[in-house]
């Protein structure tokens, strides 16, 4: 989610920092080191790292693996900067790659490859990524039939947030399937209720909540191979399925029933959608994990009880098991030095993943951490199904879109198509037209 301006709702993103922390090595008669006695020979070596991860998360991750570095003697020197994207392309051709980097994009990931100086995952990785994840989560980590990177941290944006107080209060239950999702809105507004809420203002990046709605229905109906072809466009924005897609999102969020007045959606902020559902002034909103974090400014409490809580958007195709659009980071290397793939195998493994969610919000799609690990509930809620094996992940498209659709035409079309009501024809013919020649 690197262009939709989400990471504007943290702090740290808005940050011109760069760190640079260095993981110690010193003994603790405390440390159980049973689980890293297959990691040998590392005493005294160092491993960099280089991503777009900042502060306070730098700190985090120092404190998830110090049981590793304590107890193998490797030092784990970390960088974070918000110039990542572009410094790290420049560092790997001037010959000053860091030893791994958190890769946030796939399509960053596929660039970085085509320079020859990525180093494909060693076996260890592989294995853990085989046992661990999905085959869709394996996929964004290749590159022309190479397995490269093994995921590391992710997101969830397959969730609709509601109210459990609200729910109790008027006596509906949380949907499962898309019928009873239809059918409870339908319900709502026979009770004068808005049963969907929604805003696409984000500033410069207006029109990015669309672009979400619509990637859940194109995974939702048609796949993995459908939605990968609609990034790389073999599917066109103008292809049948893609509009039919586009057509169930118009019956479901431009739905005056439901949603009230259309093109106020338009000039709604994603912040302020929402912020009607504590109250029950709007019952409903598809929006991502980091949702409840703007719900709960106003003191509301989010939990499976409280005044907000999320829900899994429900699929609409059997044929396409458990469907989770989100996002995510890659750890890629470019140094195959023992140390170097160690620490790239530990980072792969179960043992991390669930020493960093136990810290705090985190998530990671690795099936070998147990839910009970996890301390905030919609952490926990995400977790039950981007680590889901049988779940097919897509990676956010307009993320993995030219900047000139999916951060541009994308935007621009989708909030005309709220906003002024423009037909999707012209709509996916625009955005046809905006894809680069090359």
């Amino acid at each position: 989610m690197k262009r939709k301006g989400l990471l504007a709702v943290t702090a740290a993103a808005a940050l011109s920092l760069v760190a640079s922390l260095v993981t110690t090595s010193s003994a603790s008669a405390a440390v159980n080191c049973d689980p890293f006695s297959g990691y040998k020979n590392m005493k005294g070596k160092t491993v960099t790292i280089f991503t777009s991860i900042l502060e306070p998360e730098l700190t985090t991750l120092q404190t998830a693996w110090k049981d590793f570095t304590t107890c193998t003697g490797v030092k784990i020197k970390i960088e974070g900067s918000n110039q990542f994207e572009a410094l790290l392309p420049v560092r790997v051709k001037g010959g000053n790659a860091p030893d791994l980097a958190f890769i946030p994009q796939p399509g960053l990931l596929a660039k970085l490859v085509a320079t020859g100086k990525v180093v494909p995952a060693p076996k260890a990785v592989v294995a853990n990524v085989d046992k661990y994840w999905s085959k869709s989560w394996k996929a964004y980590g290749t590159v022309k039939g190479k397995f490269y990177a093994a995921p590391f941290g992710s997101n969830m944006k397959s969730l609709v947030w509601y109210s459990p107080k609200q729910f109790k209060t008027n006596g509906y239950s949380v949907p499962t399937t898309w019928d009873e999702m239809t059918a409870l809105a339908d319900k709502m507004a026979a009770k004068g209720q808005i049963a969907f809420c929604g805003g696409l203002g984000s500033g410069g990046a207006t029109g990015w909540p669309a672009t979400d709605w619509v990637e859940q229905m194109v995974l939702r109906e048609y796949g993995s191979d459908v939605y990968n072809g609609w990034v790389n466009h073999t599917v066109k924005f103008s292809d049948p399925k893609i509009v039919a897609a586009m057509q169930k999102v118009a019956d479901w969020m431009q739905n005056p029933k439901w949603v009230g007045n259309v093109k106020g959606i338009a000039t709604t902020t994603f912040q302020d959608a929402g912020k009607g559902i504590p109250s029950g002034k709007c019952m409903m909103l598809q929006q991502a994990s980091f949702y409840g974090n703007i719900i709960a400014e106003d003191g509301s409490v989010i939990s499976p009880t409280g005044d907000a809580f999320a829900f899994y958007l429900p699929a609409t195709n059997s044929k396409v098991s458990v469907p989770v659009v989100g996002g995510g980071e890659f750890t890629a290397a470019f140094s195959s030095r023992p140390e170097v793939q160690a620490v790239q195998a530990y980072l792969s493994s179960a043992t991390f993943a669930t020493s960093r969610v136990q810290l705090d919000h985190w998530i990671s799609a690795n099936s070998g951490v147990p839910l009970s690990a996890y301390k905030d509930p919609v952490d926990k809620l995400s977790a039950t199904y981007l680590a889901n094996p049988k779940s097919t992940f897509g990676f956010d498209a307009s993320d993995l879109m030219p900047a000139a659709v999916g951060a541009g035409a994308e935007w621009k079309e989708f909030t005309a198509w709220f906003g002024e009501g423009k037909s999707i024809a012209d709509v996916v013919k625009a955005i046809d037209a905006a894809w680069p020649a090359a």
